[in-house]
């Protein structure tokens, strides 16, 4: 136990009114030991009951009444006039260092407190309370913020609307629009589709356009080999037939990509998971490595995809856990690493059967789990249907949006070439396309023309009504 520190905490607790009003809140006295712990309690009434800080001579008074045994109350009476010696000291360095003294203080306490527990010596608390015991420990943090006072934060308020906000866009106009210029940090965005629809030509088309844009971009897959998505990507950044990339000679190849370096500045990183394997805590070691061994932070990460995911939580599932409760568990920590990160991370996840053969899915046809839809922030599905496969084109319906009015463009579609794994803009005439053809329904008798004079309208020019 460094006893310099505690007595340095305990000083500016006593001396420094600042200090002691951010911190009083979040230290606890079983963090002390011995007599520091029985002054901490003294300091704590007083500051309870008049709001201040005592003089030197006013605690005095108080430890003479206070509940000290001989040998603390002498010991007290002896450091009392160094703990009241004012002195200069940075206050950020004090600031973090009490708050990771009082973190390894909770810590050090739950840990004893659990070996108690575990060896049948606690009154109170089973084996169940061990969980709860160390989260409460390792979430220990001064956190000063008490609440926004809406008059009194008004300036803020109206300079955080006037803030543009730091986000990632795509290359795909509608996208864009429908989050406001792209992907903001911090969030959750998921992608629903059926098997084969293009959950992964999505997002290895997104990874490969943010490369382009120069940002960093770390693509964590758990269904397909790293050579499999980094061929994906090469189809779509090399500009390539997926089939025809192994028929490309060496020095083809290494010309290709050595053009695409000179357009990128960032970099990307594919790593590859067993599948049902890994969770946050595996993703959260790779940042760091990352950054550690190859000085590489991700503006933004992927995974494909979040419900072959494990939870860093809950035991994977055929106990008493049900598929709502993992797989909600699983999306709370990749939106927790995102937080944690400050990275928008983009997953998919399946539709279930009825939803697979649905040409307007909702979010109730979310596989295993509706606390997923609950937890992201942007979710959107991926439809396809004979006529949309024909004209080139996947539907996007927008299911849940935090960043923009879900009802704007809550339907659009993109032009897709699956043989480079791209997107593509689809002309802004397709975007009339009538809900039918889009959805691949019957077309009904109108009073008014169903196709306006639009490339659309050429392509079905020989489409006859029923």
């Amino acid at each position: 136990m460094n006893i310099n520190l505690e007595q340095t905490i305990l000083r500016n607790v006593l001396v420094n009114e600042d200090f002691m009003r951010k911190v009083l809140p979040f230290i606890k006295p079983e963090y002390f030991e011995g007599v520091y712990k029985t002054l901490f309690k003294e300091v704590g009434k007083f500051v309870g009951k008049y709001n201040r800080l005592p003089s030197l001579e006013s605690f005095k008074i108080e430890i003479d009444e206070g509940d000290f045994n001989e040998e603390q109350y002498r010991h007290a009476i002896e450091i009392l006039p160094e703990i009241f010696k004012v002195e200069k000291i940075d206050q950020q360095w004090l600031y973090d260092t009490a708050e990771k003294w009082c973190q390894d203080r909770a810590l050090y306490n739950a840990v004893m407190e659990s070996i108690s527990i575990i060896d049948g010596k606690h009154q109170t608390l089973s084996k169940n309370a061990l969980p709860d015991i160390l989260s409460k420990a390792l979430g220990v943090t001064f956190d000063t913020n008490v609440g926004h006072d809406y008059i009194d934060d008004a300036e803020k308020r109206y300079e955080y609307y006037h803030t543009v906000e730091d986000k990632i866009p795509f290359d795909l106009d509608y996208f864009n629009r429908i989050t406001k210029g792209g992907l903001p940090k911090k969030t959750l965005n998921i992608a629903l589709a059926g098997t084969g629809v293009g959950k992964s030509l999505f997002m290895c088309h997104v990874a490969g356009s943010h490369l382009v844009q120069g940002k960093n971009v770390l693509y964590i897959t758990m269904e397909m080999a790293e050579e499999k998505i980094s061929e994906r990507i090469d189809a779509n950044l090399l500009n390539t037939p997926i089939d025809q990339i192994e028929n490309l000679s060496k020095d083809m190849f290494t010309a290709k990509v050595h053009d695409l370096t000179k357009k990128c500045s960032g970099k990307l990183i594919v790593k590859e998971y067993p599948t049902g394997a890994a969770n946050v805590n595996h993703f959260r070691s790779l940042l760091n490595e990352l950054k550690l061994k190859r000085a590489f932070e991700p503006d933004v990460i992927f995974i494909d995809y979040l419900n072959i995911c494990s939870s860093a939580r809950m035991k994977a599932m055929g106990g008493s856990i049900n598929s709502y409760t993992y797989i909600k568990a699983i999306a709370e920590e990749i939106r927790g690493l995102a937080v944690e990160f400050n990275v928008p991370i983009v997953s998919a996840t399946q539709t279930t059967r009825s939803g697979f053969s649905s040409s307007d899915p909702g979010l109730e046809d979310t596989s295993e789990s509706f606390g997923l839809p609950a937890t992201a922030d942007l979710m959107f599905a991926l439809v396809s249907s004979e006529e949309l496969e024909k004209m080139g084109q996947i539907m996007v319906k927008q299911l849940k949006n935090r960043y923009n009015d879900i009802n704007t463009h809550k339907r659009f579609v993109l032009s897709v070439d699956r043989s480079k794994m791209r997107l593509y803009d689809a002309d802004e005439s397709d975007q009339t396309l009538s809900e039918e053809v889009r959805l691949g329904m019957p077309i009904t008798p109108r009073d008014t023309p169903i196709f306006d004079k639009t490339k659309t309208a050429e392509r079905f020019k020989d489409f006859k009504i029923e």
